[in-house]
């Protein structure tokens, strides 16, 4: 049994609600010129197929920020203008119809530019992430802490909310990422300690597709475990649709959310004597898009096979050139191993209806 999520302050992003027990939302950011409005709408809409529940583009210049209306109108999940340093471009996406912002208050400039960004988010109910990342601390907490360590990283979040509570601003949610997986969660443990605003968790510049779903899987997995997290991204330097995926599967696998597909397949040894491999890959091919959840277990012989295939929705258990499948713990049939991946999606069909 997991422990008990941290109780954090709710806040809206859109229809989303994030914090106070609601479901870990998964969120996932375009990979488009924003500027290319039409673009970045069709990625998006293409993440939200995916099971991205927020999407976040970024806001480089006035040109971007501009697009955002045609974006917004576009899509049907809510949207969130990163931004750095220039609060123009903060007023601007708030008047585009944005549904929440990142933007570091402590990199804009003057009081006086932060406060009219506050003012813009109160008057549309807009709450802002603060993004802190090891990448880019300030040159005074470097040169205090030496390194980007996790307390360096709370520290910094801390300055920033200082900002907007100053302000009676309290729509916020905070993220502290690095790269290091160690630091990520240690920085997250200390501020959840501290503070009780919502988390927006993540591994920053994970890497590439293989070594990126590791590390977001065990950091992730860690913080989440402990109850630690409201929102996340995976982050990865491959297609946006596999951060989404990643992401669903990581909160899966710790019973948080329920969605989709969780195939379940023996990694197969000398005793199997079916193509378990193969057929595994198209089952989960064939099941990625699957929004209704279901257990489906592809299993290749008699040892693990038969009560794995049992626990399962439906699943297999192979012998030699042909499977017994299982629905809900019972018998259905024998299959030869030809006919087996059309049976067994046959079943899955059939029970989703």
């Amino acid at each position: 049994m997991l422990p008990p999520r941290n109780r954090t302050r709710k806040i809206h992003v859109g229809a989303v609600l994030i914090g106070g027990g609601s479901p870990v939302s998964v969120q996932s950011m375009t990979k488009t010129d924003t500027r290319d409005a039409a673009a970045t709408a069709r990625q998006a809409r293409r993440l939200t197929k995916a099971g991205c529940e927020i999407i976040r583009v970024a806001v480089p210049d006035m040109q971007a920020a501009l697009a955002l209306g045609k974006i917004k109108h576009s899509i049907s999940i809510p949207l969130i203008a990163d931004i750095h340093f220039d609060w123009r471009l903060a007023l601007e996406a708030i008047r585009q119809g944005v549904d929440g912002l990142r933007i570091n208050p402590g990199n804009i400039g003057v009081r006086w530019k932060v406060a009219e960004v506050v003012a813009a988010c109160k008057d549309r109910s807009i709450p802002v992430r603060i993004g802190v990342n090891a990448g880019s601390l300030g040159k005074k907490l470097l040169e205090k802490y030496q390194h980007p360590t996790p307390e360096a990283l709370v520290e910094s979040a801390a300055e920033h909310i200082d900002i907007l509570e100053s302000m009676n601003f309290r729509e916020i949610k905070v993220s502290l990422k690095a790269s290091n997986v160690p630091t990520t969660v240690e920085a997250y443990r200390l501020f959840s300690k501290k503070f009780r605003y919502p988390l927006h968790i993540g591994v920053s510049e994970a890497g590439p597709s293989f070594t990126g779903i590791i590390k977001s899987a065990v950091g992730l997995g860690i913080l989440l475990s402990e109850g630690i997290g409201d929102t996340m991204r995976v982050s990865l330097s491959a297609e946006p649709a596999e951060e989404v995926r990643v992401a669903f599967e990581i909160l899966k696998s710790l019973g948080l959310r329920k969605k989709g597909a969780n195939i379940i397949s023996c990694p197969t040894c000398g005793r199997c004597q079916i193509d378990i491999k193969g057929l595994a890959a198209k089952v989960e091919s064939g099941l990625k898009d699957i929004e209704t959840p279901v257990t489906v277990a592809v299993m290749g012989c008699a040892v693990n096979g038969p009560g794995e295939a049992r626990e399962a929705d439906i699943g297999i258990a192979g012998g030699k050139g042909s499977g017994i499948l299982f629905r809900k713990g019972k018998f259905v049939k024998a299959v030869k191993e030809k006919d087996l991946l059309r049976e067994l999606m046959k079943e899955i069909t059939k029970g989703a209806k």
